[in-house]
């Protein structure tokens, strides 16, 4: 498996959907920031929010799109393009309904599962890139998807889709180092 060099946190930027459940993938890199007590800057030429972690060894890159997330895709491109980061080396979280609160599941490609911010990733780069999959519930019908979201997750929700977040920030060295399945392993096996 290839160490990943990039990790982006799909969401819309603003004051209007921070605290949306469609942010759980900025809440993770957010995570990870001040583990790692790095700030993010705007970058106009990644169209996007950048900090990069040097530590212990581990050198890897964080990126905020604030393209809003159907245009994700657009940032991610820029920025992997420019510091030569291959595909393969990107790991992208993102909310994911298919998965309760307080879950966070590791994969390596696929479709997007009619997520917008995905669907443009995947337009832009292709499939092979690495998914950090935050669970935050279904609705319950389709119909429902958009609003719920677009909405802030209730206080128990959001404690859990917080801790699921902080469980997966503890196995990014693992991924930085390219031990994807030491980290799958200490992820998928949490309590």
């Amino acid at each position: 498996m290839s160490s990943v060099q990039l990790i982006v946190g799909l969401g819309n930027p603003g004051d209007k959907y921070e605290q949306t459940r469609h942010n759980a993938g900025f809440w993770f890199v957010d995570e990870v920031a001040r583990q790692y007590g790095v700030e993010f800057r705007p970058e106009i030429k990644f169209h996007g929010q950048v900090a990069r972690v040097q530590s212990n060894g581990l050198d890897f890159w964080l990126l905020k799109p604030v393209t809003f997330m159907n245009r994700s895709g657009q940032s991610i491109k820029a920025l992997a393009s420019f510091y030569k980061i291959p595909v393969e080396s990107i790991l992208i979280a993102h909310d994911e309904l298919d998965l309760p609160p307080g879950t966070a599941k590791l994969k390596v490609g696929g479709g997007h599962g009619g997520h917008n911010g995905l669907r443009d990733s995947i337009s832009h780069l292709g499939k092979n890139f690495m998914r950090l999959r935050l669970g935050v519930g279904h609705p319950g019908h389709k119909d429902l998807v958009v609003d719920y979201v677009l909405k802030a997750a209730s206080k128990p929700d959001r404690q859990l889709i917080d801790d699921a977040a902080y469980a997966a920030s503890k196995v990014v060295p693992e991924l930085v180092k390219g031990d994807t399945e030491k980290a799958m392993q200490v992820l998928h096996t949490k309590a």
